[in-house]
């Protein structure tokens, strides 16, 4: 039997150890999909993919370590690139229904066909900026796509009033570094999770899920 390295799906049930079959057979499936479709179109860059399950996989996985989703929440991961956070959580969260988009269209080919060999039901990804999406979510997700006072002015808008998550509404945002003279004057009512504290990898030492709330 071929040994298990440390990056492989036995890294994420270190931290997800309630992970279905199902949700194992799928993560298990994400490195051979990868090393594929980045080998025709560059979604991941060349070194990060043999540590596609902790800097890809298990960084996406810090937001579910914040929020819990409930049934029936609807996400938005704006900036997808390959796919990241959005089918990572699509697989965690099987009964949350994820709507990926991104400006690359080749970007979105990538997330379709991983999508599919994954037999993904609750996720749908398409070929758009953010300020082109019509629809509302109860969350909107990302991992850093550009400065946050952009990023909120192009989803403060996207959101539904419902609410029935332990946290509402708003946006997670997966981040690093030192935030506080990006965020500006959103700094204070921001709320900043160190994923140094849900996971030991040095990876995450600078890492962040950055949650704001939307007002209604």
């Amino acid at each position: 039997m071929e040994k298990e390295t440390p990056d492989s799906v036995t890294l994420l049930l270190g931290y997800f150890p309630d992970l279905s079959p199902q949700q194992i057979e799928q993560f298990s499936a994400l490195q051979d999909l990868y090393t594929h479709w980045n080998g025709q179109i560059n979604v991941i860059s060349r070194k990060d993919i043999f540590s596609l399950y902790e800097r890809h996989v298990l960084h996406s996985l810090g937001i579910a370590k914040v929020m819990s989703f409930q049934a029936g929440t609807k996400i938005l991961d704006v900036g997808t690139g390959g796919g990241f956070p959005g089918i990572p959580l699509a697989i965690l969260f099987p009964e949350c229904q994820f709507t990926l988009v991104d400006s690359i269209g080749k970007k979105i080919k990538v997330v379709n066909e991983v999508s599919q060999a994954l037999g993904l039901k609750n996720l749908s990804a398409f070929h758009a900026r953010a300020e082109e999406v019509k629809d509302r979510f109860h969350f909107v997700v990302s991992r850093a796509v550009t400065e946050f006072p952009v990023f909120y002015n192009w989803v403060r808008t996207k959101f539904l009033a419902e609410q029935f998550n332990p946290l509402p509404n708003g946006i997670l945002y997966l981040k690093g570094g030192d935030l506080e003279e990006e965020f500006g004057r959103y700094f204070e009512k921001a709320r900043f999770f160190e994923l140094k504290e849900f996971f030991s990898e040095a990876f995450f030492e600078t890492k962040k899920v950055v949650y704001y709330q939307i007002k209604f």
